[in-house]
């Protein structure tokens, strides 16, 4: 009896000496798509989603909003380069140690570019071993027939000026078989090749409503909605007036589609799809620390 009773007291000095498990601190990244804003709260997102998102998180303070020039190719140090730099500063003001990263459009196919990477930049595998999942909204994983049309400079260079800028090297890179390319030899995620190192689910939008007597048309700019609504006849029967639907779903899992989960089953448009559209910006927050 004596020699288990002192079995169990340095057991319990040995436990009781061990240091304590952290809590994960976890943090999200608001990723942009193509542009190069100052500002990506205000002109890109708006602040009423990231509002909304961040109150899911244990520490409300815990997020940050890109800014990079996405107007360059995914690999480009203004591109990639930029966004490494702004996550590993996040990470190591806040102490993170799981980042959930919400990204838009062309923004997946960078954060892809370096979840596919290690080696390419030494920040690469830091940032790799932080991210905990990707939520990637209308991603533009396989490109869209519009970046070709814009490159042509036919008449959708007009019609899409306001979304994809001018002929810049981001809407080359976004071209359809030049996406082809890349996601064959540079990314993962996609059909016959490996595995992202981390989950990178897309929510896809399907369709865009433009009705001047339906209210739900007007979210995210009635302008914008309309001119998706006109690009859409040169895209797939589910698209989101500016990417197909098999674009969306070509990277990793699909987390949902759209009308599935939304108030009132409203498509995204490719506007909405990052503001705060029928319970849009909820389903994020909910899904933060799941």
């Amino acid at each position: 009896m004596h020699s288990t009773a002192l079995r169990s007291t340095a057991l319990a000095l040995l436990v009781g000496s061990q240091p304590a498990q952290a809590t994960d601190v976890v943090g999200v990244a608001f990723v942009h798509g193509t542009g190069a804003p100052t500002n990506a709260t205000r002109t890109y997102w708006q602040p009423a989603i990231i509002d909304t998102v961040r109150t899911g998180l244990p520490d409300k303070r815990n997020y940050v909003v890109i800014n990079c020039d996405f107007n360059q190719y995914m690999w480009k140090p203004e591109a990639a380069g930029c966004l490494a730099d702004q996550l590993t500063r996040f990470i190591d003001r806040r102490g993170i140690t799981e980042l959930v990263v919400i990204t838009h459009s062309n923004g997946g196919n960078v954060v892809r570019w370096i979840l596919s990477n290690p080696t390419y930049d030494s920040r690469y595998p830091k940032l790799i071993g932080v991210v905990r999942k990707v939520t990637a909204l209308a991603p533009s994983s396989a490109g869209t027939p519009l970046a070709d049309a814009v490159i042509n400079g036919n008449i959708f260079e007009t019609a899409l000026g306001w979304l994809l800028g001018k002929r810049n090297d981001a809407v080359r890179q976004q071209q359809v078989a030049h996406m082809a390319t890349y996601n064959a030899q540079n990314l993962y995620g996609t059909a016959g090749r490996p595995a992202l190192p981390k989950p990178f689910g897309a929510v896809v939008g399907s369709d865009v409503d433009s009705a001047p007597t339906d209210a739900d048309s007007y979210c995210g700019g009635y302008a914008a909605t309309l001119g998706l609504e006109f690009t859409q006849n040169w895209l797939s029967s589910c698209s989101d007036g500016f990417l197909d639907c098999s674009s969306q779903k070509a990277a990793g899992t699909v987390w949902f589609t759209d009308t599935s989960r939304t108030r009132g089953a409203e498509p995204l448009s490719h506007n909405q799809s990052r503001r705060g559209c029928f319970g849009l910006g909820t389903l994020l927050r909910n899904a933060l620390t799941q």
